[in-house]
């Protein structure tokens, strides 16, 4: 059976995932104008872009935060709830918070993907606070 506390870090984790791709995105802007004579170089020296870059530096270390929070929920939920419920409210912050940023998340298809989504992850956590009957 699933816990108030363990959904709420399976929100969060979502969240900081979620909401923290887009400004992920818009951090790397200008990365395709970094070049080097050679691979190594060229490795180097866009790694020193993304990380003295704020606008990339601080989303990373957000959605990194989130990694920690879910593998801590992994250890405490059950994988079947914890790994669907988490990668679909990702996916739907990363159209939600890609919308509040300006970008095109798509028309009907879109907000249609959207409700199923949340029709299915409604289902598995409501399944989950049934308890299974032990005969």
């Amino acid at each position: 059976m699933v816990t108030v506390v363990e959904l709420l870090s399976l929100l969060l984790v979502s969240m900081l995932w979620g909401c923290t791709n887009p400004f992920l995105k818009k951090g790397t802007e200008g990365i395709e104008n970094v070049s080097q004579t050679n691979k190594i170089l060229q490795l180097l020296a866009e790694v020193q872009f993304l990380f003295l870059n704020l606008k990339y530096l601080v989303p990373f270390l957000l959605n990194q935060s989130g990694s920690l929070v879910y593998y801590y929920t992994l250890s405490t939920t059950d994988l079947t709830l914890a790994v669907p419920v988490a990668n679909s409210l990702t996916f739907l912050c990363t159209v939600l918070t890609g919308k509040l940023l300006g970008e095109d998340i798509g028309g009907k298809q879109a907000l249609l993907g959207m409700i199923l989504t949340m029709s299915g992850i409604t289902l598995c956590v409501v399944s989950s606070f049934h308890d299974k009957d032990p005969s």
